[in-house]
């Protein structure tokens, strides 16, 4: 592993050099132990509140300018440059740093020089083991844990989850089969025919850790704890429920908990350890866009859940959107805050989400802190089979972060007269009534869209003030629902992959394989791989691909041989089912499909990235302004227009704002008061990921992983961090 030391930084703050041991006393006692856990980064998000804030006050609005590189550390041994890209929000413990690769090996860094210590690359241990395949999907973090001399670190790589001892790196034996656990087994399915790979990190409670994750639509994303030391499941909390549990009765089919996949918390979890309560937000029961096979709410889709960490029951829940086929997961973990009422503290729960809106709540009673109206919304969906609900959820404070309406006058004007008669012309052959206007055949506008609103970022929170920072989207996208043929008796191989790509694939790489939003064209897919490769791939997933091990050996063959172009296997029979878990859709998408300008900006007026500062004691706006630009449009004398933007924000006492996640690859700090842009640098490539702040011998630093984006360009597998000169 390579480490380019550029302008080293040592040394110990000043001031408590100067200050004798007693003044520090005092100066410690006056803080309390509320501010001093605010010191460090020892978990994900900073603490197990997920507030992203940090009480480190060395580096302020008045010296952020001067802020250097102090390190850089490239996290793989190849000099490839064409690395996927990484979201890891490293942690920090024992001044040794600790991040994941964009091909998920975990390593350990000094964190004051970026000098390695150890790295583990899980391929080395999956070769030869029972756990499972491997698969290559994201990592946003790892979990620290220490009992003595016992330190762990808990990570998971596809449907793996890892025990690596954190002095070492290496695998601990007693923990699971030989160091990891196979997240394929306990789920009350068969583990041959379920994908489960968890991209956020787990959450530790005293001897437990907990997880759900990214599954294949055929795996329920329910809830589990695991005993920390030897990897044995303690618990499950079924998010589709069973016969006799709470929720069971939201389901038409009352045989959804054997078939019916995903309502996944796979944006991570938070922590109240207090009182010992696991909270959690979760996605959409299968399939995304077509509910007439799963009629009703479908708890536990689209909710808060605040569980109990010992055992596993559920405590309160809400649901976010009633019968959602807009994909409108929660994609973030709740935060957890205090908040103040007629002079009296309450504890809270706030949840940003993709419809641009933030959910607070009591946290014991699940109560709403500003009111929430059920309003009616449009119900007259084409879809044969479909029924909507007739009213969806509303908070009427705080007003939400992001567009909900797209109209002819939101229309981008940015451009040529000839293509803006375009987007006029295409919006106006689509349907647009709103945030929950029915999916439909003509075109559905999707605003916020697929991607927020807020994404897997999530917000950063001030304790001392309240003042909620969050970064959103406002990109509309086109939802195109078609109808999925019947299946054929005697049907040719070539058929069955066809309709079997229909219903698995094209959602993703759309109706011609040329990809959609941030989905890849598979055009020309048989020059990389060939049969044998191929079934790997959909066995094991890879990055934003979840594996497809649901489907059976035969249906898998049958889309290489439509895929791959196999024609000599083109008129065989095929003897498989093209069905292959209980009730399919009868209708599905054409894929993720941004409403875009001939010229590649979005179809919508300006701003397409903002990032908002937001009081929660009263639910009202403190500032707006837009995040990201475009350099040609920049150029032009048109101004900050924001862009697309994934990663969160940090937050400090010293009154600094620092985020990345934008598409034009600057790392920003703002003013968190006014909003004002104090500093931006361009890093090796975008740092779609939330930074970290720490200190080390008194010196403070600020890391955040740069390997890329969504949206093509260079990519890294640079971890940056920064710190003001000696």
């Amino acid at each position: 592993m390579r480490n380019e030391s550029i302008s080293l930084l040592s040394g110990i703050s000043l001031k408590c050099a100067v200050l004798t041991s007693g003044l520090c006393f005092i100066l410690s006692c006056h803080s309390g132990d509320e501010k001093k856990k605010y010191d460090s980064w020892t978990v994900t998000g900073g603490t197990k509140e997920n507030m992203r804030y940090s009480s480190l006050k060395h580096i302020d609005t008045n010296n952020v300018d001067r802020l250097t590189v102090a390190w850089i550390y490239h996290s793989e041994q190849q000099d490839d440059r064409r690395f996927g890209p990484m979201q890891c929000n490293p942690i920090i413990a024992g001044n040794i740093l600790y991040g994941v690769s964009p091909r998920l090996k975990l390593f350990a860094i000094d964190a004051a020089t970026g000098i390695e210590k150890w790295s583990f690359d899980p391929a080395d241990s999956l070769q030869n083991k029972t756990w499972t395949r491997r698969s290559i999907n994201m990592n946003r973090g790892v979990a620290y844990w220490e009992e003595g001399d016992d330190k762990r670190i808990i990570y998971t790589v596809g449907s793996v989850a890892f025990a690596v001892n954190a002095v070492t790196g290496r695998l601990i034996p007693e923990f699971g089969t030989d160091g990891g656990i196979n997240l394929h087994k306990g789920l009350d399915r068969d583990e041959h025919t379920v994908g489960v790979t968890p991209t956020s990190p787990v959450m530790i409670y005293k001897n437990l850790f907990f997880l759900s994750g990214l599954v294949s639509e055929a795996t329920p994303g329910h809830i589990r704890a695991f005993d920390v030391k030897t990897g044995e499941q303690k618990w499950i909390f079924h998010t589709i429920p069973y016969p006799g549990e709470p929720g069971y009765e939201t389901w038409e089919d009352t045989t959804a908990y054997r078939h019916m996949g995903s309502a996944n918390s796979w944006s991570g979890f938070s922590l109240d350890e207090k009182r010992g309560i696991l909270f959690a937000g979760t996605g959409n029961p299968t399939n995304d866009f077509y509910g007439g096979n799963r009629i009703g709410h479908g708890l536990y889709g689209n909710c808060v859940l605040a569980i109990d960490a010992l055992t596993g029951k559920l405590i309160w829940h809400y649901q976010t959107v009633h019968h959602d086929v807009w994909d409108m997961d929660i994609s973030s973990p709740p935060v957890l805050i205090t908040l103040e009422r007629n002079g009296k503290k309450i504890d809270a729960v706030a949840q940003s989400t993709k419809t641009g809106f933030i959910f607070i709540f009591e946290r014991e009673t699940g109560e709403p802190l500003f009111p929430v109206e059920e309003r009616p919304v449009p119900t007259d969906s084409e879809i044969p089979g479909e029924q909507l609900s007739p009213t969806q959820p509303y908070p009427l404070l705080p007003k939400p972060f992001a567009r909900q309406l797209l109209t002819e006058h939101d229309l981008n004007t940015l451009v040529s007269d000839s293509s803006y008669q375009d987007i006029k012309k295409r919006f106006q052959s689509y349907r647009s009534t709103g945030m929950f206007t029915p999916p439909g055949t003509q075109g559905t506008i999707i605003l916020p869209g697929y991607d927020g609103g807020g994404e897997w970022g999530g917000p950063s929170v001030d304790p001392e003030t309240n003042i909620l920072y969050v970064n959103a989207n406002e990109m509309a996208w086109v939802l195109n629902i078609v109808e999925n043929k019947p299946d054929k008796k005697n049907t040719t191989q070539l058929q069955a992959g066809v309709s079997l790509y229909q219903r698995h694939c094209m959602s993703c790489h759309g109706p011609e394989r040329l990809g959609s939003g941030d989905y890849p064209s598979i055009v020309g897919i048989e020059k990389k791989y060939n049969t044998r490769q191929f079934s790997e791939l959909l066995s094991t997933g890879r990055r934003m691909m979840p594996a497809f091990n649901h489907l059976s050996k035969e249906a898998q063959h049958a889309i290489a041989v439509f895929l791959l172009d196999i024609k000599s296997q083109h008129n065989l029979p095929y003897t498989g089912h093209i069905e292959s878990m209980g009730q399919k859709p009868s209708y599905g998408s054409t894929g993720y499909n941004k409403f875009l300008t001939k010229e590649g900006y979005p179809a919508i007026s300006p701003p397409w990235g903002t990032l908002n500062a937001i009081n929660l004691n009263t639910g009202e706006y403190e500032w707006k302004v837009p995040l990201g630009e475009f350099e040609a449009l920049k150029e032009k004398g048109i101004p900050t227009t924001g862009r697309e933007n994934y990663g969160g924000s940090v937050v400090t006492a010293g009154g600094v704002l620092f985020i990345g996640a934008t598409a034009d690859g600057k790392f920003r700090a703002y003013n968190k008061r006014t909003g004002k842009l104090l500093w931006e640098t361009a890093l090796p490539a975008p740092g779609v990921a939330t930074p970290s702040v720490y200190s080390v011998n008194g010196k403070q630093y600020v890391v955040i992983a740069c390997g890329g984006s969504k949206w093509g360009g260079p990519s890294s597998d640079s971890y940056v961090a920064f710190g003001l000169p000696d």
